[in-house]
């Protein structure tokens, strides 16, 4: 059965297949979403986090760039930028304590990302807590 992390990390995946230009992502999330064995509740979660940082793009990526320290947006790298919208999301918009959603962040960019990927999701997300 699938748990809320892996429906983030489907989130990621979907986020990161649209930031690699799959514009039109959305018209195969449920498809992609039965593929990865999200099911029922934890379904609703991932499609509900996947609408919602996609309502709120701009502001979540105008919050990642103002963390940004001596980082350029466009070279993130996708898993990254995937990684930072969601969890830049479920800060500014969710209900979840800001910890949990850095933890989450930070196990997921274990599993995506580079070697250096954590401590840097970890900094950037921490900063826009702390600007909450």
């Amino acid at each position: 059965m699938a748990t809320r992390h892996h429906a983030r990390m489907a989130v990621v995946s979907l986020l990161y297949a649209y930031d690699l230009g799959n514009g039109n992502i959305a018209e195969h999330t449920a498809e992609i979403l039965e593929e990865k064995k999200i099911r029922n509740k934890q379904k609703d979660f991932a499609l509900g986090l996947y609408d919602g940082v996609m309502e709120n793009l701009e502001a979540c990526d105008k919050a990642i760039i103002e963390h940004l320290k001596e980082w350029d947006f466009e070279r993130l790298g996708s898993i990254e930028r995937a990684t930072l919208r969601l969890a830049s999301y479920e800060i500014l918009f969710g209900e979840l304590d800001s910890a949990v959603v850095i933890n989450e962040a930070v196990e997921i960019t274990k599993a995506f990302g580079t070697e250096q990927s954590p401590k840097f999701i970890n900094g950037v997300l921490d900063a826009i807590s702390k600007d909450k």
